[in-house]
């Protein structure tokens, strides 16, 4: 969320910010509430501070004066009451428009519509070059044993799926080896709960837009997509105290869930979407300094980029288009693996730093060194997701008999080399 004054003052700037990332803004009625809020709450105020005053003449006037000073001050409590149940709509009307109110992005990022229109800024690694035809993961890991889709329909419905044998081996091995790859780089370890209550997905930008790709629970709580949602939760309305680098550095595991209800017709077989998976992921707290953050931004992508590199699958990363990049964001990087079946680059990794817009929201702040609070900066990463990463891992290292080399980082934890029959 951003400042009012600041949106105020800067009203042009906002408009494009909401134009180019394809969010509909009404502005005009956010600045007439924000007047109505705003002479309201100085009318309240004003009325407080003769109520105050009336108090304290009671107190100190003769028994005779009394009646008509407590007649006066009673009217005063009337008026106040009055005051305040018209100022209770306005504050949420002005708060719900506040919410629709779009991060600024960054003057770098590429102004665009959708992920079509995002900015390639780096290709690694060798693409394989089959000299049979490939197959894709879904009958690559079902002939393998390794999944069973069928069933997973059966239990779960429409995207189910069970990963089974060395699926489920392959699939514990990554989160393992995960852990201690980016355990290395200095981060707290932190389990987060996956049910979380609505404040916390307003906190982190994810509602009111994403509430159709959210599982809602009979008590009105919500299944989280991202540890990003309880993590910033976790330091709501505190005032934070930074490691010497001036941060607070997590590393979150839990389950996710999505409803992929915008991807009606897309992926619907296979790993790609799924309604249920699992994700270590990476969050950066830190001091309100602009140049600092976007340092932590490229430091959290390249972690996730080492990490693919070491298992040596082929990845481009991509400039996020202002249109791609959701509400929040002032720039986000996503680093995507080659399928080679499909003879493309999907997805595994978003980088995303926004500034104060969540930290505003949950009142999480910091003390400076001259003893002034401020709100903090946020910023995360994935780590890694389970099963995707297990559809680019498939296809790359299959061979001509129908196995999957498994890459060396893994081995000493699936405890083979090769996945076969």
């Amino acid at each position: 969320m951003l400042d009012i004054n600041f949106i105020r003052e800067n009203q042009e700037l906002v408009k494009t910010a909401a134009k180019n990332k394809g969010i509909k803004l009404d502005l005009d009625s956010l600045i007439s509430v924000d007047d109505k809020r705003k002479s309201l709450q100085t009318s309240l105020d004003r009325r407080r501070e003769e109520q105050n005053k009336a108090a304290k003449e009671i107190g100190q006037a003769k028994e005779e004066d009394k009646a008509k000073l407590i007649e006066k001050s009673s009217n005063i409590k009337e008026a106040i009451l009055e005051l305040e149940a018209q100022l209770r709509p306005v504050k949420e009307q002005w708060q719900e428009l506040m919410y629709l109110v779009p991060q600024i992005p960054h003057q770098d990022a590429p102004i665009g519509r959708d992920e079509s229109e995002n900015k390639e800024i780096k290709s690694w690694g060798k693409k394989p070059n089959f000299d049979f035809e490939p197959k894709d993961h879904t009958e690559l890991m079902t002939a393998l044993n390794m999944v069973d889709f069928e069933r997973g329909s059966k239990v779960h419905g429409f995207r189910g799926y069970f990963l089974k044998n060395d699926g489920a081996l392959l699939s514990w091995s990554i989160l393992h080896y995960a852990k201690d790859f980016f355990m290395k780089k200095g981060f707290m370890p932190m389990v987060a709960p996956a049910i979380v209550r609505k404040e916390n997905l307003y906190g982190t930008g994810h509602l009111p837009g994403d509430e159709q790709d959210l599982f809602k629970t009979q008590d009105n709580d919500f299944l989280s997509g991202t540890a990003e949602v309880p993590v910033m939760g976790y330091f709501a309305n505190e005032t934070l105290k930074f490691d010497k680098d001036g941060t607070i550095k997590v590393l979150a595991f839990s389950p996710c869930y999505r409803r992929e209800a915008g991807s009606h017709g897309k992926d619907v077989k296979g790993l790609i979407r799924v309604h249920e998976f699992f994700k270590l992921e990476q969050l950066i707290l830190c001091q309100a300094d602009d140049k600092k953050i976007q340092e932590l931004h490229q430091w959290l992508n390249r972690n996730t980029e080492e990490f693919i590199e070491s298992l040596g699958i082929p990845y481009q990363t991509v400039d996020a288009c202002t249109g791609d990049m959701g509400q929040g964001k002032v720039r986000m990087y996503d680093i995507n693996l080659w399928v080679p079946k499909e003879e493309k680059y999907r997805e595994i990794s978003s980088a995303s730093y926004y500034n104060d817009f969540q930290t505003r929201r949950f009142k999480i702040k910091y003390q400076d060194q001259d003893g002034t609070k401020k709100f903090a900066y946020s910023l995360n990463c994935t780590a890694i997701a389970t099963p995707r990463i297990l559809v680019a891992l498939a296809e790359n290292f299959q061979t001509k008999k129908g196995t999957i080399k498994v890459p060396k980082p893994l081995r000493k934890y699936l405890g083979k080399k090769e996945i076969k029959p």
